[in-house]
């Protein structure tokens, strides 16, 4: 029971992102005219994030020192999700394209270097946590992500929230 509930506590955010990515102005318009559908996104997913590492801390078992391999990983993976806000800002990150906001086309480092790289570095940051987490909680996170790299590379403009007045 304890590893089902673990289970779908990893796989939680999904279908949120998969909802929002697919169904924008639902989401646009249950945030209001005048607000800005990113904030409370961000708001959601952050909960959500809470909520996973709980999941994976309930089947973790830690030990100290970590291997090598487990601090370098993780901080490559967050060294690249740090790049990514940084670039992008709350609206760039949270779907502000699907949400009909206007976000710059980014080229410098990681992008144009490294597809989905906020992807990439969560998953290095997963890999990194398999000193403590079993296998199938992390590749189960990492399957998510790949699932939502999927969903995302076929954004269709047609299907955009209405831009914000």
């Amino acid at each position: 029971m304890a590893a089902a509930a673990a289970a779908a506590g990893v796989l939680l955010p999904f279908p949120f992102y998969y909802a929002l990515w697919t169904h924008p102005q639902r989401w646009a318009d249950l945030c209001g005219r005048s607000a800005d559908p990113c904030r409370p996104m961000a708001q959601v997913s952050h909960a959500l994030k809470a909520l996973q590492l709980l999941a994976l801390a309930s089947v973790a078992s830690f030990s100290w020192p970590p291997p090598l391999y487990c601090p370098v990983l993780l901080a490559v993976g967050q060294y690249l999700n740090f790049k990514v806000y940084q670039l992008l800002g709350e609206s760039g990150t949270y779907y502000g394209v699907r949400f009909g906001k206007k976000i710059p086309w980014v080229t410098e480092f990681p992008f144009g270097y490294i597809k989905d790289p906020q992807y990439v570095g969560s998953m290095l940051s997963l890999v990194a946590l398999l000193c403590w987490v079993p296998l199938q909680y992390v590749l189960l996170w990492c399957l998510g992500y790949v699932f939502m790299m999927w969903v995302e590379q076929k954004e269709d403009p047609a299907t955009r929230a209405k831009p914000l007045s």
